[in-house]
């Protein structure tokens, strides 16, 4: 039993090498629903280490390997290979996506030594990240807002702005609930109702658009809390 959150832990290893093999493959949806359970795994062990309290330093680095796998290479791979067919064979930008990777490791070792990050975050999580990359690169290729993400500036911009923001001092909320009242919670309130319409309507395709209205509705408690204080 105290083993629990390391057992899932690995769970979430062992999806992001299946999402990475699974890539290779070309079949980006398997490795986007890899990446969706090694998410909920990821939100469970951390979970489950609280409520048995048995949190400890082995499962806190294991953890973050894990993440590295999962929520870096994972999607890393997943652009890299989706920009390298979107390209043309002389253009080389494509490993434009290994930033995700490197970013993202980044991220975690700066998550595990700052102690700030207690009832929010600093930057953009990897998991938010990494289910922002592999939701697009299947988003809907019959549709027009999906033509210019085979253009290989417009990602590779993309990926930029988005590995600045993984390690970047912009405070975002996490959805940890100290209690249920509206009033502590209505941006987290807004924001999962917002997600729970939108995925009714667009299913997958709502997945970017979800992680943008994090970053969004991030800004915006921001700027409540400053005006409060």
């Amino acid at each position: 039993m105290f083993n629990l959150p390391n057992i899932l832990t690995l769970c979430n290893l062992i999806c992001g090498c299946l999402a990475i093999i699974s890539a290779f493959y070309l079949d980006f949806h398997a490795s986007f629903w890899l990446i969706v359970i090694a998410a909920v795994f990821d939100f469970f062990d951390g979970f489950a280490a609280r409520l048995l309290k048995v949190t400890s330093g082995i499962g806190k680095q294991l953890d973050s390997l894990a993440d590295m796998v999962t929520f870096g290479v994972a999607p890393g791979i997943m652009v890299l290979i989706f920009m390298k067919l979107s390209g043309s064979e002389d253009n080389y930008l494509y490993y434009i996506a290994l930033l995700i990777p490197a970013f993202s490791a980044l991220r975690l070792a700066k998550f595990n030594i700052d102690e700030r990050q207690t009832d929010g975050f600093l930057g953009l999580p990897t998991p938010a990240n990494a289910l922002f990359f592999s939701s697009l690169v299947i988003f809907d290729n019959t549709g027009v807002l999906f033509e210019p993400l085979k253009n290989l500036n417009v990602m590779s911009v993309i990926v930029i702005l988005f590995c600045v923001l993984m390690i970047s001092e912009l405070p975002l909320m996490a959805l940890k609930f100290k209690s249920f009242a509206w009033k502590d919670n209505q941006m987290k309130y807004i924001f999962l109702i917002l997600t729970a319409v939108l995925s009714a309507i667009f299913f997958v395709q709502a997945t970017p658009f979800i992680i943008l209205l994090y970053i969004l509705m991030s800004l915006i408690n921001n700027k409540i809390i400053k005006h409060e204080v």
